[in-house]
């Protein structure tokens, strides 16, 4: 694969990717696409409705777009933030934004007013452009901001909006002067533990994800369908329905409304869809509904998780109710797609699986040193997709980004084999009777119960206030919440786990506080 902007040779492991002087990362990923003969090929179908959109109608829309931002007045290296549903219009936007050289900024559409107001006065962007279904959120969001935006637009409806920009914009645009390196677009992080922080990615970083982890690593193609029911707001969904599939020639469905059992199944059944991507918390979610329903996955070859680390025994009924392998991986905001993950000829359950090459990895244990196999540490990565720096946060940047390796905030244990094994967030440990205890290993036996949804484990003090593992429990069925099950869960885990890590109190909850992208937010819990 080549173009005037950027050749890939992958005769090499990672395959070597050379970017020419002058680069826009838009020429590559859409208008490459006419020159190899994909005009009439379909980019991307939507479900509920709007029809498909071919590799000609996106660039052709890409080109409008760009034309109408500049026609507001919006300039080169200024930012617009996106508040925008999964949808068409998304590409363009963000395309668009970017062949014209303007900063797209995509963000959580399902912030509240005052997390819009956050990110609208911490990104001092130029231009802010949402969705109608929104605008109950954004617009009190837009009059509270100060400064505020210049200019803002829905993308349909009355008045001027982008829809009406765009139908008198013109189909041609030269792209923005632009090199590899410079900054291309923002992703703010979910919030985990905080604040979200503006994650500032260059050019190159979408090239290279798409090569390292979609091409060379999941081993997608030009035939392939994608869905992904994560978003495209944040960076596991930016990746997996609109990088990906864009690079390969692929196609992708994108889902407007929230990724529900009923909407998925619906979605795979109606576009047979052959790459699925989701978070363990749907895939337990589908799981439970396949118990009684029995729709047709058959299109699907491959299933890819990431945004939490996926449970082995969700892994293991996964692949015999299905069929089809869930490969598990780990990414980052900060690192745009994943840098650990199990391959489809190299999968290792209940484990991160290997570093993804382009990627390097190291684990430091609590002096600052490499660690050995097999003993737990903080996870760094370095790479070349990892963000610049962190926008108006010099102290987090510094905190984070340390000589060009990325501290990720995992701690992880790698064994003698080079497989990543996952066990928790840096502040999520416990150590219980003088030793280190991952909440994950305790929440991953709670899933193999039958009575078992979900599970989250934080660290709590007792009557001599010492730590010990509390469970937080979702159950298949509320109803059995009681002394009995407390019992059944505790028996449970006394047989599978070191006698100090199984939990003291389970609490039984109607579901756990998580971020957008599927993380459960233990510190709420705790």
């Amino acid at each position: 694969m080549g173009d005037d902007s950027v050749s890939v040779d992958r005769t090499s492991t990672p395959p070597t990717v050379t970017f020419a002087a002058s680069f826009n990362v838009a020429v590559p990923f859409v208008d490459r696409h006419l020159e190899a003969g994909r005009a009439d090929k379909v980019a991307i179908r939507t479900a509920g409705g709007g029809g498909d959109v071919s590799y000609g109608e996106l660039a052709a829309n890409v080109n409008r777009t760009g034309n109408a931002l500049r026609g507001v007045g919006m300039a080169p290296g200024e930012r617009m933030l996106m508040m925008v549903k999964d949808g068409p219009e998304f590409f363009y936007l963000y395309w668009g934004a970017i062949k014209a050289g303007i900063v797209p900024v995509p963000v959580n559409t399902l912030f509240r007013a005052a997390d819009f107001v956050f990110v609208l006065e911490d990104s001092g962007c130029a231009g802010c452009v949402y969705s109608p279904e929104f605008a109950a959120e954004v617009l009190p969001a837009l009059d509270t901001a100060r400064p505020g935006p210049a200019h803002r637009l829905a993308t349909e409806g009355a008045g001027t909006t982008v829809a009406s920009l765009m139908a008198e914009a013109s189909s041609t645009l030269a792209p923005a002067p632009a090199t590899a390196t410079d900054d291309c677009f923002w992703l703010y992080s979910s919030g985990t533990t905080g604040r979200p922080k503006g994650a500032v990615h260059a050019h190159r970083s979408m090239v290279l994800t798409s090569e390292y982890c979609g091409v060379n690593t999941l081993g997608l193609r030009e035939d392939d369908i994608c869905f992904s029911a994560a978003k495209l707001f944040f960076a596991y969904g930016l990746g997996n329905a609109m990088s990906f599939p864009l690079w390969v020639g692929a196609s992708t469905v994108l889902l407007p409304g929230p990724p529900t059992p009923r909407s998925t199944f619906e979605v795979i059944e109606r576009f047979r869809p052959t790459v699925f991507f989701a978070v363990p918390t749907l895939y337990a979610a589908l799981l439970k509904a396949l118990e009684t329903e029995k729709p047709d996955l058959s299109s699907l070859r491959l299933c890819v998780s990431a945004g939490e680390a996926l449970p082995a025994d969700i892994y293991r009924r996964w692949r015999e109710r299905v069929g089809v392998d869930i490969l598990d991986g780990i990414g980052s905001t900060e690192a745009l797609h994943m840098f650990i993950c199990n391959r489809p000829d190299d999968i290792k359950p209940g484990h991160s699986g290997r570093v993804v090459p382009g990627y390097r990895a190291r684990i430091l244990g609590d002096d600052g040193n490499e660690a050995e196999a097999g003993a737990s540490g903080r996870l760094m990565i370095a790479g070349d997709t990892t963000a610049k720096y962190y926008w108006n946060n010099p102290q987090k940047t510094a905190a984070t980004m340390v000589e060009g390796w990325l501290d990720t905030g995992d701690t992880y244990i790698r064994d003698a084999d080079g497989y990543y094994l996952y066990c928790g967030r840096n502040d999520d440990m416990m150590k219980v009777g003088g030793i280190w205890c991952s909440p994950f290993e305790i929440e991953a036996k709670l899933i193999e119960h039958p009575k078992v949804l979900e599970a989250a484990v934080v660290g709590r003090a007792d009557g001599d206030e010492l730590i010990k593992p509390a469970a937080f429990v979702v159950l298949n069925d509320p109803a059995e919440a009681g002394e009995a099950t407390s019992e059944a869960l505790l028996r449970h885990c006394k047989q599978g786990l070191a006698k100090y890590k199984y939990p003291r109190w389970f609490e039984f909850v109607d579901d756990l506080p998580k971020t957008a992208t599927g993380k459960i937010q233990r510190f709420k819990l705790r």
